[in-house]
């Protein structure tokens, strides 16, 4: 018999379930329900809900490298990466209104500032300020402000600035290399980003590592041969005098004759690598190595090699210069005055052009040429530096007659300063061609190919110590205590369509010292000197004196003419 639902007592009937046990059974069914749903969840979705958590707090943020360092041969720094912070806000956390507080802290336009962020709301990264110093950094952190972050990042310093400007180049703003050794090296500078996972709270701050998935690796430190030293000595009197002779501009370069080894290099106008506001591309060019120019008289030391190879001259062969001049078709050749007759020695020292030229058109074209390339003119000089161009040589079974003359003297082929230089060190170096090089090795390169004899080469070192001796055209490049062999040239500049400028001249010296054993040899080039004078002698052959007075000392290179 059924039990009945309801009983009545004193004419009232009474359920025999209440409200609080309706309120009871449901209770127990919601968490029974909840409860079965966390143990499904956590049993059959557990890596699926980890993986949810980790997308909203988990984060694997990148390690910067510290680029290498760049280095004199001494050890000084010449190029090092300090770290910075820069300022980055994450605009689905940032808060508007809170733009006038840093835009203001960092001196910005409020209104760029709530574009640039406004514009980026889909996205979870904007740089607002690059490179900042340590001090306004705490300043931002102190703010507090949702959405806005620190992150740590290197900035390149270069400590000789304007000095080394053109040899090393600069890094844009993410460290990455644009000129010179900066780029030319890039791949051994630039460091491997590290990453590690953090936890962050739902403003985006790190509230834990949670571990490191690799770890960074710093790039290489690079160790050059220029010797910061020497190179100040060669910016300093460099820049005085294309001051003073307001030159449009200015290149030097210092070789160790032995080993090859570049020790300075400097060009000017030059630029300060820490602050490139306002420059243009121009200024970055490093001119050593890519301006070309006719390099004049400073050529004639190769002829007179040429012909002492030869066998058909000696050092006491007379050629006759008379009357001063040498008519070859529609060209003139002129020398400054009639010389007479003259032996190689005092063609060298007195600059004669129709000297020059005679020898020049009495040898086979072959041989001067031959001469000509193994010293590596016609050719990059291959030393790192990029940019480098390699001049102009023609071969010799295009040269026609007038060509064969006036290359003697330096004119019908363009040069770089570098390989001018180059081609000095193998007549200081006994013939030897050396390898030149910009970067510090383990084990020095010493090439062993004499394009001449050892006897040949040191004639001609004889003939140039004439040049600076009183009476020759370089006197102005002596060194008190030392003997020096060296070569002044004259050029007259080309013009852009073809042809000469009436009075625009190059002004070079090239020098050896000291000359009983060289050691140093070095170029210099000023382009469009004014003023009283612009001859080589005058205006290129004190740079050397001045520079090498400091340069031997400090290379502790003893004297040889006391």
């Amino acid at each position: 018999m059924n039990k009945p639902l309801f009983i009545a007592t004193e004419n009232k009937i009474t359920p025999l379930w209440g409200r609080r046990q309706w309120m009871l059974l449901l209770f127990i069914i919601m968490v029974t329900i909840l409860f079965g749903r966390a143990i499904y969840l956590q049993i059959m979705h557990t890596e699926f809900l980890q993986n949810q958590g980790d997308a909203r707090y988990l984060r694997t943020v990148a390690i910067p490298a510290h680029r290498g360092m760049i280095l004199d041969r001494q050890g000084e720094p010449l190029a090092i990466s300090t770290p910075v912070d820069s300022v980055w806000v994450n605009p689905k956390q940032f808060v508007l209104s809170q733009t006038g507080k840093l835009a203001n802290l960092l001196e910005l336009s409020v209104s760029s500032v709530k574009a640039l962020i406004s514009e980026r709301q889909q996205k979870e990264f904007v740089y607002i300020k690059r490179h900042i110093s340590p001090q306004l950094a705490l300043k931002v952190k102190s703010l507090e402000l949702a959405g806005v972050f620190l992150q740590r990042e290197y900035h390149r310093y270069y400590p000789a600035a304007n000095v080394t400007s053109h040899i090393l180049g600069f890094t844009d703003i993410d460290d990455n290399g644009l000129e010179g050794l900066e780029l030319a090296y890039e791949s051994q500078l630039k460091g491997t980003f590290g990453e590690k996972q953090v936890i962050q709270d739902k403003y985006g701050h790190i509230i834990t590592e949670v571990k490191s998935v690799q770890i960074p690796q710093d790039g290489q430190n690079i160790v050059l041969t220029i010797d910061k030293r020497v190179q100040y000595l060669v910016y300093k009197e460099l820049s005085h005098a294309v001051q003073v002779y307001h030159a449009q501009s200015g290149s030097a370069v210092i070789l160790d004759v032995q080993t090859g080894e570049i020790l300075a290099m400097v060009n000017q106008p030059a630029y300060n690598p820490n602050n490139r506001e306002n420059l243009d591309g121009e200024h970055y060019r490093n001119r050593a190595i890519t301006d070309v120019f006719e390099p004049g008289s400073t050529l004639k030391p190769f002829t007179i090699m040429t012909a002492l190879m030869s066998g058909q001259y000696t050092a006491h062969t007379l050629v006759d210069t008379t009357p001063g001049s040498l008519q070859l078709g529609q060209y003139t050749i002129h020398d400054s005055r009639n010389y007479g007759m003259i032996d190689l020695p005092t063609i060298i020292q007195k600059s004669s052009n129709v000297g020059a030229s005679k020898i020049a058109l009495s040898l086979p074209k072959q041989q001067l040429w031959q001469i000509l390339t193994q010293v590596g003119f016609g050719q990059r000089v291959d030393s790192d530096l990029p940019g480098e161009v390699k001049g102009h040589l023609n071969h010799y079974k295009r040269w026609y007659h007038a060509e064969q003359a006036t290359l003697s003297f330096g004119y019908g082929i363009s040069v770089t300063l570098l390989q001018l230089a180059k081609a000095y060190a193998t007549l200081g170096n006994r013939g030897i061609v050396p390898t030149i090089h910009i970067r510090m090795t383990e084990k020095a390169v010493t090439p062993n190919n004499p394009i001449v004899s050892e006897q040949v080469a040191q004639q001609v070192l004889s003939m140039l110590e004439r040049v600076v001796q009183p009476g020759g055209t370089g006197a102005k490049a002596q060194v008190t205590g030392y003997r020096v062999a060296g070569k002044t040239g004259t050029v007259r500049k080309t013009a852009n369509k073809g042809g000469y400028l009436e009075n625009d001249y190059i002004a070079l010296f090239a020098g050896l010292i000291p000359a009983s054993k060289p050691r140093l040899a070095m170029v210099i080039m000023i382009d469009t000197p004014r003023g009283d004078s612009y001859y080589g002698g005058d205006v290129a052959a004190p740079i050397f004196a001045q520079v090498m007075a400091g340069a031997l000392r400090l290379l502790n290179i003893p004297p040889d003419n006391l």
